[in-house]
Order: C-alpha cells, then sequence, then structure tokens
C-alpha cells in the first residue's frame, strides 16, 4: 500500500512534539501528528509569571539525544535573537513561559503536525492501523499515543466542580475572583505551592489561603546528583527490567525525586508568608494542614464546606477551592475498540522495552506509549529528563534500525 504512513501520532504534547522533531529530518519517513486543539498549549492552566522548570533546559526536544538539531532550546533562542541576553541574565531556572514559547515554535516548524484534527477511533484493518477524524482517515503501520495525563479528581468532588471548585490544570483558564476571599489548595506537590504562592503575591490577595495536603509536610524535591541518575536512560532500562513488586517499592521510595517541591518555591512561599503575617500584621492568614485529607464537601449558601480528615476530623469553610491533587493516565477515547486487546496487569499497561504496548492479534505493527509507563519505567515517565531519550528509543523501533543512539 503505498499510502500507508510510517507511523501516525495521537496527541501533540511536549512528548509526540518531541518524536516529531527527531523525525523532521528522517529521509523517506511518513509521519503525521494529530492534535485536536488549534494551535499547541503546554498545560496553558498553569503556567504562571513566576513559574520556572524544574530540570536543565539541555532536557528539550531533542538535545539529549542529538545536539546538532534545529529543534533545540538553543536554537530557538538564537533564532529568537536572545541567546546572548539570556546568558547573561543568569536565571537560576528556566521560566516556564519561555519553555512554552519554545515548545510553540517548534510545533510551528514541523510541516508533519496537523492541528485542529481530533482522532475519533483508531482500528486495525488488514495489518494495518486506521485512525478515523473529522477530516477522513489515515492509514498507518504504527501508532504512537502521545494524549497526556488527565486531572486526576477525587470522586467526591466532581459532582461539586464549578468556576469555584476546580482542578489546578485550570488555575489560568478562566479568570476568578479572589480578592478578600477564602482560598483553600488541596494538594502539597509543585502546583499546589506554585498556586500559593501566585496568590499571595497578588495585588489584592485572598483574605485567607488554607493548603491541605496528605504529605507529613511541604517536602522538597530531592534535586541532589546521585538521585538525578534515577533520570538517566540506563537506569531506566534496568527499572524496567525489575519484578513489579519491586518497581512499586521503589516508585515510592523515589517518590519526592520527582513529585517534592523545589527549594526556591519553598522559600517564596516562606518568605511571602513572614512578609504577610510579619510585616504587614495578617496573623494566621495562611493556614498549613500538612496530615490532612479532604474526605467530604458541602455546598453552602456563600461557599463551601470541606471535611478534613487529620489528627482530628475538622471543617474548613472556603469560597474557593484549588484541586492541585495531580494527573493519572488513562488510554485516550479514540482506543475503544482495540483497548480490550491491550495486556495488563495490576497495576497497568504492558509496556515493552521499546514503548510498544503488548496487543493480541496477528498485527505486524505496533502501538508506542508516551508518557503513560510510570508503573513500568519509573519515576521519569512523566517527566522532561527522558523526553528525547524516549522519542529517539520510540523512532528507532519504528525505522527498523538505530537512527540514533539510545
Amino acid at each position: 500500500m503505498t499510502d500507508v504512513h510510517d507511523y501516525a501520532a495521537v496527541g501533540v504534547g511536549p512528548a509526540n512534539l518531541s518524536l516529531a522533531a527527531l523525525g523532521a529530518d528522517v529521509e523517506n519517513l511518513r509521519s503525521v501528528h494529530f492534535e485536536a486543539r488549534a494551535s499547541f498549549s503546554w498545560h496553558p492552566g498553569l503556567l504562571l509569571p513566576e513559574a520556572t522548570l524544574q530540570v536543565s533546559p539541555f532536557k528539550d526536544l531533542v538535545t539529549l539525544v542529538d545536539p546538532t538539531s534545529r529543534y533545540s532550546f538553543l536554537a530557538f533562542l538564537a533564532g529568537e535573537g536572545r541567546l546572548y541576553r539570556f546568558l547573561t541574565a543568569r536565571f537560576p531556572a528556566v521560566l516556564r513561559t519561555e519553555f512554552d514559547q519554545y515548545l510553540q515554535w517548534a510545533s510551528r516548524t514541523i510541516p508533519s503536525i496537523e492541528f485542529g484534527t481530533e482522532v475519533r477511533s483508531v482500528r486495525e484493518r488488514d495489518g494495518y492501523f486506521v485512525l478515523h477524524s473529522g477530516h477522513g482517515e489515515v492509514t498507518a503501520a504504527n501508532v504512537v499515543l502521545g494524549t497526556g495525563q488527565t486531572p486526576l479528581i477525587p470522586d467526591f468532588m466532581r459532582p461539586h466542580l464549578c468556576a469555584d471548585v476546580f482542578h489546578a490544570g485550570e488555575f489560568l483558564a478562566h479568570p476568578r475572583e479572589v480578592s478578600g476571599r477564602a482560598v483553600a489548595v488541596v494538594g502539597g506537590g509543585q502546583s499546589g505551592a506554585e498556586i500559593v504562592r501566585h496568590l499571595m503575591r497578588l495585588d489584592e490577595p485572598p483574605q485567607s489561603i488554607t493548603w491541605i495536603t496528605r504529605r507529613p509536610g511541604l517536602l522538597p524535591m530531592d534535586d541532589s546528583p546521585f538521585t538525578n541518575e534515577y533520570f538517566f536512560p540506563g537506569y531506566a532500562r534496568e527499572f524496567h527490567g525489575l519484578p513489579q513488586a519491586r518497581k512499586q517499592e521503589l516508585l515510592g521510595e523515589q517518590k519526592y525525586a520527582s513529585d517534592g517541591i523545589d527549594l526556591a518555591t519553598l522559600q517564596d512561599v516562606y518568605r511571602e508568608r513572614y512578609r504577610h503575617e510579619c510585616l504587614l500584621g495578617r496573623k494566621d492568614w495562611l493556614r498549613l494542614m500538612p496530615r490532612s485529607e479532604v474526605t467530604g464537601c458541602a455546598r453552602l449558601s456563600d461557599g463551601w464546606e470541606l471535611e478534613v480528615k487529620g489528627a482530628q476530623t475538622s471543617i474548613v469553610r472556603s469560597d474557593v477551592v484549588v484541586l492541585a491533587t495531580g494527573y493519572e493516565y488513562r488510554l485516550p477515547d479514540c482506543m475503544s475498540e482495540l483497548a480490550p486487546r491491550l495486556a495488563r496487569t495490576a497495576d497497568g499497561l504492558v509496556v515493552g522495552d521499546d514503548y510498544s504496548l503488548s496487543l493480541d492479534g496477528e498485527t505486524t505493527g505496533r502501538i508506542f506509549l508516551q508518557n503513560g509507563a510510570r508503573h513500568a519505567w519509573g519515576i521519569a515517565d512523566a517527566n522532561l529528563s527522558l523526553l528525547s531519550w524516549r522519542s529517539a528509543v520510540i523512532l528507532n523501533a519504528i525505522l527498523g534500525y538505530r537512527r540514533y543512539n539510545t
């Protein structure tokens, strides 16, 4: 079949954008990348002006497997005429808004990306995959899923979602009035900390902020050198080969290597707390509730009542509730027909050593998974650290030869 693509990618976040960038200069590679949104966006609801990357900008779309690529962060800075100024500014960490500009820049220059195209179904036909969208159908030998994570929201909170009760990922999506109101932030990870910091720095801040987390404290991310080797390709492969029970143990042990709060953010929050309480006289303005879990929510005539269980059960009244409760991986709806044929364990999908899923039947092509295999590949899976390496592993598997050194 002459009209068969080597692969079709579903979703264009950083993961499949990395794949598209690495494949852009491969001769005779036929690929297409579908994204339902009209343009690229990377957690737009959390692009707070003070938010920074938690990793080196060298962990971009391409650099760690192809430092000469025209799609590197340095190439972006040079192309925008800001390389010397960026170096002179000596930012302790890259602003997330600038890295988002870089990702958007790359997405506009890769011709295989089709925005505004939602893949509605993926089916098998004659040993190939057929992807259907509102624009027709495409046949591909392989499929790469890169639809990202979905917000994790406690079931008891779902009936209450509204303009004043929402997931952290929607924080900037719809402007909300918080001045003079009581705000509760649920979740003690990086997103929760960034939102608390942002609220504290507003010219017209909330009347009060209550920060609730199940964690024993506001724990920092372990960014020490030896811990960072968890984000090396060699360690990821070693982790992938371990028994599943041992993987689960290590995921728990290594939690704060990826899911802690960066030190600079914690320092900012502490200093803002000092400023508000000691200099401005706002006593108990920021209420911290570690070792506490929100277990219930009730609607009041003028706000919300949260049931919080800690050493004892208490009630927190709030006008606005921000759920910084994290994300989870779910197969996209377009995979509903093939999903029953994918092998699973109690921990999740079976993911091979080239990031392919185990699909029963006679299909010669493969379905590859981006950013959905933490249970199989470790804490680095949802992190930018192995972004380009994972894409190179997948691309090598599709090509059938080692285009990139992995």
